[in-house]
């Protein structure tokens, strides 16, 4: 099996990084924890316009998908720029939406973003999102409205509880693929999130100086490096393998192996850009809280560690 990316595929990705760059997403991911929605917005539009969203939507709805390869290249820049918003919500959304011609459009263009509550009454973003959608027992619902908003783990992870009750869109979701969507779109931005933690943590051990020296020269910040290297590494083609097969419990070992490898980077970075990197003005916080929360995110490490050893259901 082949897990090099393309040329188009590569081009997809460098066009996302130069767009994402341009638009200081750390002034954006601020606002966004603040509450103020007019930077996050814009970026959101520029996003879809870039045809993220459409990723996840059939051609028939106005989309160009479900194309979960480029869907997981466009998550990894998204997490290298700690993009906030319920973007992983609004793939998934579209999986659970399937034929809901109304609403299904305005996601592919991201006139719309949706947020949606699944095995907790807690929604990311729900004050932000334009489409709350909430999964019970009988049936995936529309939330007519929401509650406050409540702290996180990261703060540009904003909850809200939705309001119970709603028009009942569908009484039989597919829900497994759903949350196989949302595994693998969580799983490819925490590589992402990865990935800028060790970049920016290589830059500033060439510049911070100990004893005449700059400490990237001491083996043991090298050895540190090279294991979240490393680690980063073994998660790219299993992530990239998941998304060919789709199969549970495939894209449960993609999750697992690059939401830890995210996390041991992040506690390495935390750890070499000392006292610095504990101060939520330095810009390396906004990855640091990212990797943290994104490891939990649908499925803990335990969950998928589970659902990789029964197999996830597949005919061996």
């Amino acid at each position: 099996m082949r897990f090099l990316l393309d040329a188009e595929q590569r081009a997809f990705a460098a066009s996302l990084d130069a767009m994402l760059t341009s638009a200081d997403t750390p002034s954006v991911v601020r606002d966004w924890s603040r509450g103020e929605r007019g930077s996050g917005r814009a970026l959101w539009s520029r996003i879809a316009q870039a045809g993220v969203f459409a990723l996840a939507v059939p051609e028939e709805y106005d989309g160009l998908g479900p194309r979960p390869v480029e869907l997981t290249v466009a998550f990894v820049e998204l997490g290298r720029h700690a993009v906030p918003g319920p973007l992983v919500e609004t793939v998934t959304a579209a999986v659970l939406l399937d034929k809901a011609e109304r609403l299904l459009p305005p996601l592919a263009s991201g006139e719309t973003m949706a947020t949606l509550a699944y095995g907790s009454p807690y929604a990311l973003d729900g004050d932000a999102a334009t489409t709350r959608l909430a999964l019970t027992p009988d049936g995936l619902h529309l939330a007519p409205g929401h509650g406050p908003v409540r702290p996180s783990l990261d703060p540009a992870r904003r909850l809200t509880p939705l309001t119970p009750g709603g028009e009942l869109l569908t009484p039989t979701p597919p829900v497994g693929h759903a949350l196989a969507r949302a595994r693998l779109a969580t799983a490819a931005q925490a590589l992402g999130v990865g990935l800028a933690l060790l970049d920016k943590t290589v830059a500033y051990v060439k510049q911070r100086t100990q004893f005449g020296a700059p400490i990237g020269s001491f083996q043991a910040v090298k050895h540190r490096l090279a294991d979240a290297k490393i680690a980063l590494e073994f998660a790219r083609p299993l992530l990239f393998g998941a998304a060919l097969t789709m199969e549970p419990a495939d894209i449960a070992a993609a999750k697992v192996t690059a939401c830890e490898a995210a996390y041991t980077t992040a506690r390495t970075a935390l750890q070499l850009h000392g006292a610095i990197g504990y101060t939520a003005e330095c810009d390396l916080s906004l990855w640091l809280t990212k990797a943290r929360a994104l490891r939990t995110a649908w499925g803990t490490p335990d969950e998928c560690r589970a659902l990789v050893v029964s197999g996830g259901g597949r005919r061996w």
